[in-house]
């Protein structure tokens, strides 16, 4: 199936999708390990002791690959996040404030764990993670379409889309800015992203799906699934192709306009 296609029969039943993944096996028994564990946690070394709760925290959300850096992730969590200059506030990936909000012992200290967010809250991050790295194994289109569509709604400005490599990467391809830009100063790159795209618009479901099919669309453009598209030229042209272009990506493609809005 195509990317547009593959990403619609995840998101359409989002509940069900995640059902599904929370029903795995290794799911089922690293989520049954941390529930039965996580308020038992009372402070940073105890947290990081255990390696398991550890890197189930991590991978929830989507650190995964920043487990190894136990001393980094320690002075993240020992700052806290009540203080405007620590780490976790003046990181430009807001993925650690998250983390460091989530497990507050700077400012909550024994109590951190047993909130809503540290247990229940971190589960539902986990299998939603788990689900878009499955999702990814089979196109990676689609991984990045389900985690822009979970991170949008809280988009405010155009720094944290440059700042996020995945949001960047959605955003580029959607609105047809050659990765190449990203070499350019910081500023340009904003003023540009904002003058493509309403930022504020992506809270709107209808205008997020509206940009998500955009995105999955001219994604597969340049990724083509196997059997799915052949040449972009070709259909520009008005030419045929032995494979041909998806109907669903064929209509989007024809309802761009210029300027990404």
């Amino acid at each position: 199936m195509d990317t547009l296609t593959s990403y619609r029969m995840v998101a359409s039943n989002m509940t069900r999708s995640l059902t599904r993944v929370s029903k795995e096996p290794l799911v089922e028994r690293e989520t049954a390990y941390y529930k039965e564990n996580i308020g038992k946690v009372k402070s940073i070394d105890d947290f990081m002791a255990d390696d398991r709760l550890y890197k189930y925290a991590m991978k929830a959300h989507g650190l995964e690959d920043m487990a190894y850096a136990k001393a980094f992730v320690r002075k993240i969590l020992t700052e806290g996040v009540k203080d405007s200059e620590s780490m976790a506030n003046t990181l430009v990936d807001k993925r650690y404030k998250e983390f460091a909000t989530t497990f507050d012992f700077a400012g909550l200290g024994d109590k951190t764990t047993a909130s809503k967010e540290a247990q229940q809250g971190v589960v539902d991050k986990y299998v939603r993670q788990t689900l878009e790295e499955e999702a990814g194994d089979q196109n990676e289109g689609v991984r990045l379409a389900l985690y822009f569509a979970r991170k949008a709604p809280k988009l405010t400005n155009a720094y944290e889309i440059l700042g996020d490599k995945a949001l960047l990467t959605v955003a580029q391809t959607a609105l047809g800015i050659p990765a190449l830009v990203s070499n350019a100063d910081i500023d340009k790159q904003a003023a540009m992203l904002e003058e493509r795209l309403d930022i504020k618009s992506l809270s709107d479901p209808k205008e997020l799906e509206k940009f998500l099919t955009r995105f999955t669309a001219m994604y597969e453009v340049s990724n083509p699934s196997q059997g799915s598209t052949s040449s972009i030229a070709s259909l520009l042209l008005g030419g045929t192709s032995s494979v041909g272009i998806s109907a669903s990506i064929l209509t989007t493609l024809q309802s761009f306009k210029p300027g990404g809005r």
